[in-house]
């Protein structure tokens, strides 16, 4: 058992008869009145994000978690399939588990988070960033790049990303799995 002072980012909990992943959390503590932990909870089951605020020095039910490094393969419909880069071994899992799944391109070493007691992969973290080539864009023009101004581009895993208008087909971009963003263009 932990209490609300081990909260943190990644942290897996049992609650409402469910496993969920602390997403982002924010002690506060008021003037007045006792302090709490308010917190974006994400099931590992079937995706959803609630909100919730648990007050100061409550006791949480968390679980013992692996963290295993495995190599994204292919995805076939909505199941998607990984390899374990120390003993080979296949995993599959659910779209619903995976952060941005549209980000994935296929060699991409993910981390997987796995249950210890029932050995169940709980969820799969991205790499901060992710390097992938620009399919289909409008033409960039030459000495747009004092603006901020975007267009919309689809990269070659299919996601849709907004990149700079300087961007054309070919291009290697930098985008933040986090929340799908362009960072930078890359040079090769």
């Amino acid at each position: 058992m932990a209490t609300t002072s081990d909260i943190r980012n990644g942290l897996c909990i049992r609650y409402n008869n469910d496993i969920y992943k602390i997403v982002e959390f924010l002690h506060v503590k008021p003037g007045k009145g006792p302090a709490f932990v308010r917190t974006k909870l994400k099931s590992v089951t079937n995706g959803k994000v609630v909100d919730n605020t648990f007050p100061a020095g409550r006791k949480i039910d968390d679980v013992r978690v692996e963290t295993h490094k495995f190599q994204y393969l292919y995805a076939d419909g909505n199941t998607y399939h990984f390899m374990n880069t120390v003993d080979y071994d296949q995993i599959t899992l659910q779209k619903e588990v995976l952060d941005a799944p549209d980000l994935l391109k296929e060699g991409e070493v993910v981390t997987v988070i796995i249950n210890s007691e029932d050995s169940m992969p709980l969820s799969v973290e991205m790499p901060i960033s992710v390097i992938l080539e620009v399919t289909h864009t409008e033409p960039g023009v030459k000495g747009n790049t004092a603006t901020n101004a975007t267009k919309p581009a689809t990269v070659e895993t299919g996601a849709r990303v907004n990149v700079p208008l300087f961007i054309n087909e070919g291009d290697k971009v930098k985008i933040g799995t986090e929340k799908g963003n362009y960072l930078e263009r890359i040079k090769e």
